[in-house]
């Protein structure tokens, strides 16, 4: 009876850690729950959890906020925000998504800037990238290096 009870309880635990930590991640918090925010403390989590979980998030509107950076590769242009993460292997990583327009030619920040970009997450092959329906320079920057 007493290993029964212990199996309930760990069971009701785990199923309530699972339900909070899909609230969190999904921003169901009943305020604009359409738009999935990507937070500065979770950052890491939150992207990862998009890019291991891709078909639960493909056309749904994400946030955040971060670095906007260029990026040229066999004469192609991509424009990404991101923060900076620790990867195991190499040092800093950048952590977050391409950015695209819908309608070519829009223009973009400077580099570096500090930006707010909201776009519906689509795929092309098996690359990710918002398609931004906002992008906001901010004045006040968020944390640059995230460690979550």
């Amino acid at each position: 009876m007493k290993t029964n009870k212990t199996v309930k309880n760990k069971l009701f635990i785990t199923l309530n850690l699972l339900i909070a930590s899909t609230l969190f991640l999904t921003n169901c918090t009943g305020r604009n729950s359409d738009i999935i925010e990507i937070r500065e403390r979770m950052f890491i989590g939150q992207v990862n959890e998009i890019y291991l979980n891709v078909e639960n998030y493909l056309g749904k509107t994400i946030k955040l906020e971060g670095i906007f950076k260029k990026s040229v590769y066999q004469d192609s242009t991509y424009y990404l925000v991101v923060r900076y993460g620790l990867d195991d292997c190499c040092g800093d990583a950048n952590i977050g998504f391409e950015v695209r327009w819908p309608h070519f030619p829009t223009e973009y920040p400077a580099e570096n800037s500090w930006v707010e970009a909201t776009g519906v997450l689509k795929q092309q092959g098996r690359h990710l990238f918002l398609e931004l329906s906002s992008l906001i320079v901010l004045d006040r920057r968020g944390s640059e290096f995230v460690r979550q």
